[in-house]
């Protein structure tokens, strides 16, 4: 019974890879992306003032620096979760819950592919 195993399988395991290591470069660019937003925002000189104005007349939506860097402090979090997840694919324990040492749903791990927790214990802990 496919409930029943202990682990994924090498393959499933390789598949899980894949879609964490393309969450991770869409991350790390949205992150890099972030950073040079702020070192923009950081940026006093006048060189770019034309340009500024220009975004503003044009109506493009800024953030501001504050928005920016809570942006990129949880991309970095999300960075983190995913690169301990690799992690875990390589020492074979990825994909168990770590409340009730069950396999997550391979679903709920494409959807969330850090996740440690089964939907089960997720609304178990989310009621407490």
């Amino acid at each position: 019974m496919a409930e029943d195993k202990k682990r994924f399988t090498d393959a499933e395991l390789e598949e899980f890879k894949e879609i964490i290591e393309k969450k991770l470069a869409g991350a790390r660019e949205d992150l890099n992306q972030l950073r040079q937003s702020l070192s923009y925002a950081d940026d006093n000189s006048t060189n770019d003032t034309a340009s500024s104005f220009k975004m503003i007349e044009d109506g493009s939506e800024t953030m501001t620096r504050e928005e920016t860097a809570q942006l990129a402090s949880r991309q970095e979090k999300f960075i983190n979760h995913l690169e301990n997840a690799m992690r875990r694919i390589e020492s074979k324990t990825y994909g168990i819950c770590r409340e009730t040492g069950k396999l997550i749903q391979k679903e709920r791990l494409r959807l969330v592919p850090h996740a440690t927790l089964s939907i089960e214990a997720k609304q178990r802990q989310d009621r407490n």
